[in-house]
């Protein structure tokens, strides 16, 4: 239950807070960085190490390796403790923030880290506010101009929050830390659902498992036998959409970079590609020939470096994901040393075992079901935290009170 906003209000930053709240720096209300080891050290001295990379501020999970003080990074010095807050100063728009849970013996986390102890506040409370707009805002004024996107303890200390009365800490704290238990349990399923279509990808597109049906042997047959290349120049003056690949697939640049990055299309190769044709990245420095399907609706322009192709037999859908499957498999057609490259006659080449027409379409359709059930499980994960970032709008301001 929440009531509007107390009428004494003073400033903070773009806003106001309640009568009754103070601004205090995070010096006023924490210890920053209080213990570290020394160069002292026992050479023996076994530890728990916490790296900028092993935070992952998505779940708020922590990997840590064990090292040996002789051994260990010379930026492993910061002692932590059960409840401290870990705050990356490397980078901290990126969010990389933890709060430790767990009984903490023997954990070192790296000088890129501040440890943060609260001994007058609710630390809940502080964590919650690293996620704020309040925070970023102070963030992007540290490091605006500056060569090395860090700060440092001294601007950890200096860094302001606003603190409301401890019971009201607390209530905030527990309804955002509801919040992210929720998120969590949703990632959670995702992360089973992710396993569960690996699994079905493992079976289905190896022969492993075979779908109710269907049966018979997979014939060995090279891709030339579904595949077409298609080699069509853009006309001058054509005003086709330039498109790029990304993780999600084929994309508008212009929405990809915020603003079209190609502007002298004269000068540079390009491959037409009309809606539901595949194309590749045919240059690969991990051995990786990611496929994907032009799925926008739109006849496009992508760079020479990537292959078009059409499916001229069989499941366009399931070649997509077949090829992706068997992509490592993929560089034994490939020429090169440092990078290799996978030209479209080179594809063609390639033998694979494949099933009928009709048991691809199947296939395609079970694996695609399983996806559209994880990107609806994502959709609900970015609601979710859409309605976080709300709520700390107005609860970490306190335009909205919580009585109890």
């Amino acid at each position: 239950m929440t009531t509007d906003i107390k009428t004494t209000t003073k400033p903070f930053y773009n806003t106001t807070i309640p009568g009754d709240w103070e601004v205090q720096h995070f010096e006023d209300v924490a210890d920053i960085d209080k213990e570290s080891l020394s160069g002292s050290t026992s050479k023996d001295y076994e530890f728990d190490y916490i790296s900028l990379s092993d935070v992952d501020s998505e779940d708020f999970k922590i990997e840590t390796t064990r090292q040996i003080f002789a051994n260990a990074p010379s930026r492993a010095r910061r002692i932590v403790h059960n409840r401290d807050v870990l705050m990356s100063t490397v980078r901290p728009n990126l969010q990389g923030f933890s709060l430790i849970n767990d009984d903490a013996k023997d954990l070192i986390a790296s000088t890129g880290f501040a440890v943060i102890t609260a001994k007058k506040c609710c630390n809940e409370f502080l964590f919650q506010y690293l996620f704020s707009s309040g925070i970023s805002r102070q963030f992007y004024q540290l490091l605006v101009g500056s060569n090395y996107p860090a700060i440092n303890s001294s601007d950890v200390r200096k860094l302001k929050l606003p603190i409301p009365p401890l019971p009201e800490q607390r209530a905030i704290a527990h309804l955002l830390g509801l919040m992210d238990t929720i998120i969590n349990q949703n990632n959670q399923l995702i992360a089973q659902k992710e396993l569960r279509k690996k699994w079905l990808m493992q079976n289905l597109l190896t022969g492993k498992k075979r779908l109710k049906g269907f049966g018979g042997e997979w014939k060995e047959v090279k891709l030339e036998y579904f595949i077409e290349d298609y080699n069509e120049k853009p006309a001058e003056g054509c005003n086709y959409e330039v498109l790029t690949s990304a993780k999600t697939g084929l994309m508008k640049q212009s929405d990809y970079y915020g603003n079209n990055r190609i502007t002298n299309r004269e000068d540079a190769d390009y491959n037409v590609i009309p809606p539901d044709y595949l194309t590749y990245r045919s240059r690969s420095d991990d051995g990786l020939f990611t496929f994907n399907k032009n799925t926008l609706g739109i006849t496009g322009l992508i760079s020479g470096y990537y292959p078009v192709f059409t499916i001229k037999y069989g499941d366009i859908d399931f070649i997509l994901m077949y090829c992706n499957f068997y992509r490592q498999k993929l560089t034994k057609y490939s020429i090169g040393t440092s990078q290799l490259v996978l030209s479209m006659n080179a594809l063609k080449t390639a033998h694979f075992n494949l099933p009928t027409k009709e048991e691809q379409t199947a296939i395609a359709q079970v694996l695609q079901a399983a996806d559209k059930e994880i990107q609806l499980l994502k959709s609900k994960t970015e609601k979710l935290r859409e309605q976080k970032r709300g709520m700390m709008q107005v609860l970490l301001t306190g335009k909205k009170r919580l009585n109890n």
